[in-house]
């Protein structure tokens, strides 16, 4: 399964339409197959990402906010989002790989903002 994480900086990004750069890692069997791959996107576009996730075969994508639209629209191809999540990007993506990451999460040293505290 490959999974596309949303980035900006070390965290997930906090909206799904100005994300200019996703973190996309193949995983099998709760282990991470290879090291997480970059992707700077050239312009800030929610249809940008979710063609995408569609040309990567993504199963799961992890944001922040994303727009019921777009939501749908990745959910209607099958690929599962796990939304609303705040926190650093290496973390969140050894959780779903873990089959431990849920819509909401808020991970431990962040504050609503996606800033170490």
């Amino acid at each position: 399964m490959k999974i596309l994480v949303t980035i900006r900086g070390n965290f997930v990004s906090p909206r799904f339409d100005l994300t200019g750069e996703v973190m996309v890692v193949s995983c099998y069997n709760r282990k991470l197959l290879e090291e997480p791959r970059s992707i700077i996107l050239s312009e800030f576009s929610a249809e940008q990402l979710c063609d995408l996730a569609l040309k990567e075969n993504v199963g799961i994508v992890v944001c922040g906010g994303i727009e019921e639209q777009h939501y749908r629209f990745l959910t209607w191809k099958k690929i599962k989002v796990i939304d609303s999540v705040i926190g650093p990007y290496p973390t969140v993506i050894q959780l779903v790989a873990e089959g431990a990451l849920q819509a909401g999460t808020i991970l431990p040293g962040t504050t609503s903002c996606g800033i170490t505290e």
